[in-house]
């Protein structure tokens, strides 16, 4: 069986670092159903990098899916830039109902390797940006009634991470300000969960980092359509979970993940076990 998506018309998500990769395969998928899309980032010009996208073609994309779509240059380091661009995204569409909080920085080093800079910079844009950006949007939701705030981010399995400390620590940050959003905002409609890969995913990150061959990856599809499932639920019903992709997509009746693949094979799961290394696959 095949994923079938929910029909999202007539809502709005906000994603953050939806210029390429995982968080712009979410904002199309989301735009195919029906889902209006605020696409946010920092690159509005790729003409002198190698970083192809911006957050303007993610929105053009969106908006030739039949959907009304908006672009804002956003820097989740800045904290003011953070609330004016909700602020923004409010006033143009009335209501936003749906957030992802996508983007992240990685680098993965030991703690003697990993200079202190780049360890305050995934721990300002991973979880400080996620929590300001949240943050943000509570007074919002309460006053519309709900939502869904839904963040890119691994279960919290491990104690330790030797090799990527600080890239652990900012990811699993990020599940944790999700996870206690959660129980926060339980009486006023709000769901928030986390999502994750079981196994690595074709992105430039990916690429850069050297994790593995295309023969370990899926495309970044399969989170979309886990991002997708966790829309359908009802958000007084399923909140203050961290799940994976496989898992949520099982559930949905899907049982074939092949059509994800980038080669053919059955890819390992390396992505989930990156944070829990005990992670098996369900025989």
């Amino acid at each position: 069986m095949s994923f079938q998506p929910p029909d999202l018309s007539g809502r709005t998500a906000f994603i953050t670092g939806s210029t390429r990769g995982v968080g712009k395969s979410i904002a199309l998928s989301l735009a195919d159903a029906g889902c209006n899309v605020v696409s946010t980032g920092k690159t509005v010009d790729d003409s002198d990098t190698d970083l192809e996208g911006t957050i303007h073609e993610t929105a053009e994309e969106c908006e030739e899916r039949g959907v009304d779509a908006h672009a804002i240059q956003l820097d989740l380091r800045d904290t003011d830039r953070i609330h004016a661009a909700v602020d923004e995204a409010i006033d143009v569409f009335d209501e936003v109902d749906i957030l992802v909080n996508n983007a992240s920085a990685i680098q993965i080093a030991s703690v003697e390797e990993m200079p202190a800079n780049r360890f305050d910079l995934m721990t300002d844009v991973n979880v400080r940006g996620t929590y300001v950006t949240s943050r943000a949007f509570i007074p919002h939701l309460k006053e519309i009634g709900g939502g869904h705030i839904l963040t890119n981010a691994p279960p919290v399995e491990m104690t330790s991470a030797p090799g990527k400390a600080a890239y652990a620590w900012a990811k699993m940050g990020m599940t944790f300000v999700t996870l206690s959003l959660a129980s926060e905002l339980q009486n006023d409609g709000v769901a928030a969960n986390a999502f994750w890969p079981v196994t690595a995913l074709d992105t430039r990150a990916t690429r850069y980092f050297g994790l593995g061959t295309e023969a370990d990856w899926r495309t970044p599809d399969i989170l979309a359509d886990t991002v997708l499932e966790l829309l359908r639920r009802d958000p007084t019903e399923f909140s203050g979970h961290a799940v994976y992709d496989e898992e949520i997509l099982r559930e949905a009746g899907v049982e074939d993940f092949s059509g994800y693949n980038v080669t053919e094979g059955d890819p390992a799961p390396t992505s989930a076990q990156m944070f829990d290394p005990a992670f098996a696959r369900p025989e």
